[in-house]
C-alpha cells in the first residue's frame, strides 16, 4: 500500500509541477491530493472487495463503481477549476490536469503502476511540449 500511495503522490507531483511553475491555482498540492485519494479510494474498494470474497459470497463489490464515483467526483472538483469572465475561458487545461492526476491515482491505487508513469509522462508531454508550441506560436 505505500508503495502504490507513494507512487500515486510522486506521480501527482510530476503532473502538478507544471502548473505550479506556471503560478497556476491548482498546482503541486492540488495534483498530488487528487492523485493520492484517488489511489486511497482504490485501495479500499480492493480491500472491501477482497475480504468480503472470503466470506459472505452475498455481500460483493464491483471496483468499477469505485472507479465510476472517483472520476465524477475528481470531474466536479476539474470543473471548478475552469473560470469564465470578460468573455475567456481559463483553467481547462488545469481542470483535465487535475482528472489526469486522479487516473494516476486510481491506476495507483490498482497497482498498475507502469500505466501510471505512461498517463503521467503524456500529460506531462503534453502540457510542457504543447504548452511550449503553443505560446510560441502565439508570440509569432
Amino acid at each position: 500500500m505505500v508503495l502504490r500511495l507513494g507512487a500515486a503522490v510522486l506521480l501527482g507531483l510530476v503532473l502538478g509541477l507544471e502548473r505550479e511553475l506556471r503560478g497556476k491555482a491548482a498546482g503541486l498540492r492540488t495534483h498530488m491530493l487528487v492523485s493520492l485519494g484517488a489511489a486511497s479510494f482504490m485501495l479500499v474498494g480492493l480491500e472491501v472487495m477482497y475480504a468480503t470474497s472470503s466470506g459472505d459470497p452475498s455481500a460483493r463489490i464491483d471496483p468499477t463503481r469505485i472507479i465510476e464515483g472517483v472520476i465524477g467526483g475528481i470531474g466536479f472538483l476539474g470543473a471548478g477549476s475552469i473560470i469564465r469572465g470578460n468573455g475567456n475561458i481559463e483553467g481547462i487545461t488545469t481542470g483535465a490536469g487535475i482528472w489526469a492526476a486522479g487516473s494516476i491515482g486510481v491506476a495507483c491505487g490498482f497497482g498498475n503502476l507502469i500505466l501510471a508513469a505512461m498517463v503521467t509522462g503524456f500529460a506531462v508531454m503534453i502540457v510542457v511540449l504543447l504548452g511550449f508550441i503553443e505560446r510560441r506560436a502565439i508570440r509569432d
